[in-house]
């Protein structure tokens, strides 16, 4: 689903990543861990285009993510045909980036509308689908303002799926919630994992990971630093750097 090869992205002087070599499998869920500023939310957006490459590549489903190949080299893609190829891949936010004009369900039938040209009336039933999916068909008419964050969170998760995509983003999806409000958006996360859906997710809950994820990824400095299965990896980890990590979080 995912082929990262030699990623490297810098900002100024301030070099990011300094060459991610990652796959991520069809059906897989990958957390990435690690310390703040080690690169794991750069990686991310870097999927998906919203931070450019500066070197190596990306590939989601076989294709380059933001580039086109001509005659052996590679040339940006035009931001329409960028925004074509995010519509494969939903994104959640740390912060939930709900339109505060819009009630929940006109928030989640906005882009199958005015992207895909979706009837509203379809779009409208699907998107009360996904909000029941989710656990909020009854809060369909209610705007944002009014919602908990954990209720918002998922509301964007339905959002983000109303566009039936192949790959799911997750960057710290509950970092910005009250304690309480944590376990309905992983609840929410962990179905969409057991039916199927290939999901990356920066996270630091640690037992999400230990119970969901297929891999889990340690980052740090811009590098990954050591990856493995998740029980293996935080039960018994190699690096000293991993090591010092962990001891702090769990």
């Amino acid at each position: 689903m995912v082929e990262a090869k030699g990623v490297r992205k810098h900002f100024g002087h301030l070099e990011v990543l300094k060459g991610i070599d990652l796959t991520v499998s069809n059906g897989e869920v990958m957390c990435l861990v690690g310390p703040s500023g080690s690169g794991k939310s750069t990686f991310l957006r870097c999927i998906n285009h919203l931070e450019r490459l500066d070197g190596g590549y990306l590939r989601v489903r076989g294709k380059l993510v933001g580039f086109e190949e001509k005659h052996g080299k590679l040339y940006e893609m035009r931001e329409r045909q960028v925004a074509a190829q995010r519509q494969d891949i939903g994104m959640v936010f740390q912060r939930f980036n709900l339109f505060p004009h819009m009630t929940a369900v006109q928030n989640v039938m906005e882009a199958p509308v005015q992207v895909r040209g979706e009837s509203r009336s379809a779009a409208r039933e699907r998107a009360i689908g996904l909000l029941e999916r989710v656990g909020l068909a009854d809060k369909a008419a209610v705007y944002p303002a009014m919602l908990s964050g954990g209720q918002q969170q998922r509301v964007a998760i339905a959002r983000a799926l109303a566009m039936e995509p192949a790959l799911m983003l997750f960057d710290e999806p509950t970092s910005a919630l009250d304690p309480e409000l944590v376990g309905e958006v992983l609840d929410v996360m962990r179905a969409l994992a057991q039916g199927g859906m290939t999901m990356v997710v920066v996270t630091h809950e640690m037992g999400f990971a230990r119970e969901v994820g297929d891999s889990l990824v340690f980052m740090d400095g811009g590098v990954v630093v050591e990856s493995g299965p998740p029980r293996e990896v935080l039960a018994n980890p190699q690096h000293v750097r991993t090591q010092a990590f962990l001891s702090k979080v769990l």
